[in-house]
């Protein structure tokens, strides 16, 4: 039976949970997983997808490279949050930006080149209507980087080993790996064989060059999604103070947690951050008393509850413009692309070639 906000049942967030696993599985794989009909999975994803709820992506997964990364708290004139995320997000060096609870209002990831000021880069965001106060710290590692979260509602509670953070070389994609990146940045479901024409290529240098690159780990197939509308409550963001000598181990334990799919240490106030997802807020409760609390190392820790995702991995979040179905994608999506594995259909925006090149930096949220 469907509940809350978003009106998905149980099959819905299966289907979006198996898109989260795999975004380009098709139809028919994603049918085989939950147990249902490939006529079903069809027809409610395209409605998701269409409706502005869930967005299929591929977003640039790179690690080194000749560019920092700066984590950004922001606070900001009362009654402007949404308007100044917003134009926080527009910017081509942002790559996550979200509505905070607590003493901060935002938070933003921001690419900075080497060579680059980092007070000019500031200067910009705090130069932001509705920007009254920032405080930035330098990302020094990412120790994960995942959305294993959402397994769970496939029936799989297995905790499987973090996976290494990748690291592209900076010169790693050429001119055409940027061209077909950009062109599944706006629908990562888009059929090779639409990309090619797109592009002026052969389907199997496209398709050749996808498979490379996200086998290598250069990029991600990432599916946006409110995480209520799986039906889980609490999206947090805790900053941790943490004891110098048990900096790698506290990480590496709270990457080995289930809820937790974000953890990076940074230079600035704290030590660590971490992006924790959980099924209720009760389990907020027992996370903080139980699980922090337990951990040898960690001195002591702040939080925000995670309001609004307006961009993540380069993308913006369909579902930012309006409640679910009043979003850029249900307003644009009048084409269509043949779903990645076979020749069903679903709704695509418009206009998949060109794209912003974009320089490479540490792992982030998926």
């Amino acid at each position: 039976m469907a509940s809350g906000p978003y009106d998905l049942d149980p099959t819905d967030r299966r289907i979006v949970a198996a898109l989260q696993v795999n975004g380009r599985a098709s139809w028919t794989e994603i049918a085989a997983l939950i147990g249902t009909s490939v006529t079903t999975v069809a027809r409610r994803a395209q409605q998701l997808i269409a409706g502005g709820l869930v967005k299929v992506a591929v977003a640039p997964q790179p690690g080194g490279g000749p560019v920092d990364l700066l984590i950004v708290r922001v606070r900001c004139a009362p009654g402007s949050q949404l308007p100044t995320a917003r134009a926080l997000a527009a910017r081509p060096e942002v790559r996550f930006v979200a509505v905070l609870t607590g003493a901060h209002d935002l938070v933003a990831e921001l690419l900075v080149p080497r060579g680059t000021s980092m007070h000019s880069v500031l200067s910009a965001v705090q130069r932001i209507p509705g920007v009254q106060a920032t405080i930035a710290d330098l990302l020094l590692h990412t120790y994960k980087s995942d959305h294993e979260w959402s397994r769970r509602l496939l029936g799989d509670d297995r905790r499987t080993p973090t996976p290494p953070v990748h690291d592209c070389p900076p010169d790693h994609l050429d001119e055409v790996d940027e061209r077909i990146i950009a062109a599944l940045r706006h629908d990562g479901r888009t059929s090779f064989h639409a990309v090619a024409l797109g592009l002026g290529i052969s389907e199997s240098t496209v398709r050749r060059r996808f498979e490379a690159l996200h086998g290598a780990g250069c990029v991600q197939v990432i599916t946006l999604v409110p995480a209520a509308a799986l039906g889980f409550e609490a999206e947090l963001l805790f900053w941790l103070s943490v004891t110098p000598a048990r900096l790698e181990a506290v990480a590496h334990e709270l990457a080995a947690l289930t809820g937790v799919r974000y953890v990076a240490a940074t230079l600035g106030q704290e030590s660590l951050m971490c992006e924790v997802i959980l099924p209720t807020h009760a389990d907020v409760l027992e996370f903080t008393t139980r699980t922090l609390a337990r951990i040898d190392g960690v001195r002591s820790w702040s939080a925000g509850v995670e309001l609004l995702t307006v961009k993540r991995g380069f993308v913006l979040t369909p579902w930012t413009a309006g409640r679910p179905g009043t979003g850029p994608a249900a307003r644009t999506a009048s084409g269509t692309a043949t779903d990645a594995s076979s020749e069903e259909t679903l709704p695509r925006p418009r206009g998949v070639r060109g794209g912003r090149r974009t320089p490479r930096v540490p792992a982030r949220r998926s």
